[in-house]
């Protein structure tokens, strides 16, 4: 490996040591409950490659929710390694493994669907019934070694630093889904509640990259300053009163023809239906503040309205993404803590003081930071 590729967080392979450091939680608990330990090294199954992890991000739910115990979907028993979503050097392959070669920098989409039921074979993977979670249902990347399906990983351009890599991995995909499902097209206005999120940053960033002009949403006045430096046309506090003028009068009376409401707020709900021009979608992926939330059928059929879920990304959405990114599109990657300081990254979040994507490293000197 080259001095420009360990610039870039990309780790000299080594090699593969029966025994390797994690970050586990043996107990649900606070932030304090991750701690290190040395647990076996995965190996390869057929069909899946060994990936030696130089960056992982961190979620809401994946990764904060999960540790709390507090997770809505999944039944997780410690002691569990967390990460889902994360970068690094393949270096082993398991049997039948010919897509990617040992050494390439790749980067790993964590929804593995089971890929012979109906949906996965028409390319809707994220509906698949048994579809699980890398760091939620497997061992996950809070460690120096994660075995996953070859299937799963994408090859990282040569510019693109790791934790970059690792901060697209997910929400990229998510992103890239969310818009397309929607029917995004330049020029559309796209609203983006909770736009200084990990997942709202990127929607926002992607939807600007395809051509869209964007209206990005935030409760903190700084995040809003950070927004509008990143090139959002128009940044406004959702609970303000007049918000859904304000939308209106930007954009010509026509209303937004896409919004991005993944919080769940009964309130910023309902303003953002207010804010939908006809034939407008709503697509969702996420319901941390709330969930139950109103809709208006009659005006749902009479303006053409549409709302969709979207669980997270498939093959597809994936693919654009990564084709994206060799066009320029990058996430916001806010910071990154060492893999030593993960409780204290989980603390920054929950704190909720990032603005993008936070990170994990793990190289060697990751560990003792």
């Amino acid at each position: 490996m080259n001095s420009t590729a360990v610039e870039l967080g990309w780790p000299d392979l080594l090699p593969v040591p029966e025994t390797m450091r994690a970050m586990v939680f043996h107990r649900f608990g606070p932030p304090e409950v991750l701690e290190r330990a040395t647990i076996d090294t995965p190996r390869p199954r057929p069909g899946e490659v060994l990936v030696q992890v130089a960056a992982v991000g961190i979620g809401r739910l994946l990764d904060l929710t999960a540790r709390a115990g507090n997770h809505p979907y999944a039944k997780i028993q410690p002691p569990h390694v967390l990460g889902a979503d994360h970068a690094g050097v393949v270096v082993a392959l398991g049997a039948g493994v010919d897509s990617v070669r040992v050494g390439e920098r790749v980067a790993v989409f964590p929804a593995v669907a089971c890929g012979s039921c109906a949906f996965c074979v028409e390319g809707r993977e994220e509906v698949c019934p048994d579809l699980e979670v890398i760091g939620t249902h497997r061992p996950g990347a809070y460690a120096q070694y994660c075995a996953v399906p070859a299937r799963n990983v994408h090859r990282v351009p040569q510019d693109i630093p790791a934790s970059m890599a690792a901060s697209l991995a997910l929400v990229g995909a998510v992103a890239a889904n969310q818009l397309s499902q929607a029917g995004l097209r330049p020029g559309h206005w796209v609203l983006v509640q909770g736009a200084a999120s990990a997942l709202g940053s990127t929607t926002a960033v992607y939807a600007r990259h395809l051509g869209a002009r964007i209206i990005a949403t935030s409760r903190s006045a700084e995040k809003r300053e950070a927004l509008a430096a990143a090139g959002s046309e128009l940044v406004l506090d959702a609970t303000d009163p007049d918000f859904v003028n304000r939308v209106r009068e930007a954009t010509g009376g026509h209303g937004v023809d896409i919004a991005v409401d993944n919080l769940g707020d009964p309130a910023i709900w309902d303003a953002t239906l207010d804010t939908l021009a006809h034939g407008g979608t709503v697509v969702t992926s996420g319901a941390f503040l709330g969930g139950k939330v109103q809709v208006d059928l009659r005006r749902l059929y009479s303006a053409c309205h549409r709302i969709i879920g979207v669980r997270t990304g498939n093959a597809a959405a994936v693919h654009a993404l990564w084709t994206e990114v060799e066009h320029g599109f990058r996430a916001v990657v806010d910071r990154t803590f060492p893999i030593a300081r993960a409780a204290d990254a989980h603390r920054y979040m929950e704190d909720d003081n990032n603005l993008g994507r936070v990170a994990l490293t793990l190289g060697p000197e990751d560990w003792d930071a």
